[in-house]
């Protein structure tokens, strides 16, 4: 029997998601885990080894479900492990572990300019470069001898199969290692002694090895199980929209959201991009993806916001039930004058030094929700023309289940053709397509409608008391 399965192992920094595809690309299996953090001793880690553990019980459990063929791992671009000696040499570091003021100083003054590396200086540890530095300053001698840089999707890849890899989506997401304009590692890296550091060059969907018995013996998979290099997820949420019969060619921009929500622009063929390496916008950003190419992209961290301004709401922006409730206190929100202003995670997105407060927050929760929605909407929509977003918009990941956000968003762009997918995991689906290229989305796109109500005003509003109207 022919070995059709594929597995797509989602590593992100809120949950671990472990997916089982058929060739035809009917998602059969899901599993998740909710991503915690160590104490490394001198900074905050990624819990590498419970991930593991998570992970053999799951590949078990997925071996058993039918003939397994391929594994291929998908992540979030803000972590990397380096191994020595053939081995994890530390616990990978957590983005959110705040680097000390001497080394952010120095790492700030040496980083590159936008236009070398299409990267701007973001907060905590999200530019990796900054990880790297601040690993450096507490162990000296840890990128020295046969030290290898891997990111966080070809840590996985390595660890099955026991051969390292870059890949080039996951070096261009903010990491301040690779240039753009060149197709190589950055100066910045290449002056630090990282970009010799870093494991060899493979495509996402090359094929790195096969499992290792030490993971055959754990989970019972095949010997000959493929195991592939992988991508970086947000990249893979626009490769699965690319392929959709209502994008693919045209001008489009995808919005996948999570912890984060990503706008990335899939320009059309002959846009010109020279406005690109220009002086940055704060949260904007040139990823690159899977072929190389340049992508146009903003980000915020809408799930951590969303998360935090519905605390103590006892309801959810993405809650089935209350929905059609959200949806109608929209008005009653608007009459009020109820708003949002940026930003309630510091460092982060287009308003990165400003401090996010409420403007009359109502007490009834359903008005608070439809209000988090609008805010959510307005964002996106002000980062949506910092990178000439335009023409069709894709809404993927978690909060394409949030009507009140995804209908605002849709009244702010009136003149787009706003979808949201109605797929649950388009990332996982994205990756998967990377090794069954002419499989086809299960569901349609859904159109979304906009608002009854206008928000030119409310928009108009928000703008000046961030001082941006004209």
């Amino acid at each position: 029997m022919p070995r059709s399965l594929t597995m797509v192992l989602d590593f992100g920094k809120t949950t671990s998601k472990a997916t089982l595809w058929t060739s035809t690309g009917d998602c059969i299996r899901r599993e998740t885990r909710a991503t915690r953090k160590v104490d490394a001793g001198s900074y905050t880690a990624l819990d590498v080894n419970g991930i593991e553990t998570w992970l053999a019980e799951v590949l078990a459990d997925f071996a058993a479900a039918g003939p397994v063929g391929s594994i291929i791992p998908v992540a979030h671009g803000a972590a990397a492990a380096i191994l020595r000696d053939g081995r994890l040499a530390l616990p990978p570091m957590d983005y959110e572990c705040e680097p000390p003021e001497v080394v952010r100083d120095a790492y700030l003054n040496d980083r590159d300019r936008f236009s070398w590396n299409g990267s701007p200086p973001m907060g905590l540890g999200l530019n990796l470069g900054m990880q790297l530095a601040h690993l450096e300053w507490l162990y000296p001698e840890l990128l020295t001898g046969d030290a290898t840089i891997l990111p966080w999707a070809q840590y996985w890849s390595w660890r099955l199969c026991g051969v390292a890899a870059s890949e080039v989506s996951s070096l261009g997401s903010h990491t301040d290692l690779w240039s753009p304009r060149t197709g190589r590692p950055s100066p910045l890296a290449v002056r630090r002694g990282w970009a010799a550091r870093l494991a060899p060059l493979r495509h996402a969907s090359d094929v790195l090895g096969t499992l290792l018995p030490e993971w055959v013996a754990r989970t019972g998979l095949p010997c000959d199980v493929k195991v592939h290099v992988g991508v970086h997820d947000s990249n893979a949420a626009l490769h699965a929209a690319r392929t959709r019969p209502e994008i693919a060619g045209t001008e489009a921009t995808v919005i996948s959201t999570g912890t984060w929500f990503v706008a990335m622009r899939s320009p059309g063929i002959g846009a010109d991009l020279t406005a690109l390496y220009r002086a940055p916008n704060p949260g904007c950003l040139i990823s690159i993806d899977p072929t190389g190419a340049p992508v146009p992209t903003a980000l915020f961290m809408g799930g951590r916001e969303i998360e935090i301004l519905c605390e103590g709401l006892q309801i959810r922006l993405d809650d089935g039930v209350e929905q059609e409730s959200i949806i109608d206190a929209v008005t009653d929100c608007l009459a009020s004058g109820a708003m949002i202003l940026p930003t309630m995670v510091r460092g982060t997105g287009p308003f990165p030094d400003r401090i996010g407060r409420w403007i009359d927050r109502p007490a009834n929760p359903c008005q608070a929700a439809a209000a988090i929605g609008l805010y959510a909407a307005l964002v996106i929509d002000h980062m949506l023309d910092r990178i000439g977003a335009r023409d069709t918009l894709l809404v993927e990941g978690r909060f394409a289940n949030a009507p009140s956000f995804v209908r605002a968003l849709a009244t702010l762009r009136r003149g787009a053709r706003v979808f949201v997918s109605a797929a649950d995991g388009d990332v996982s689906f994205g990756t998967f397509l990377l090794l069954r290229p002419g499989a086809a989305p299960s569901k349609a796109l859904l159109a979304v409608r906009p608002l009854a109500s206008d928000l030119t005003d409310y928009r108009q509003l928000w703008l000046r008391r961030l001082e941006l109207a004209e």
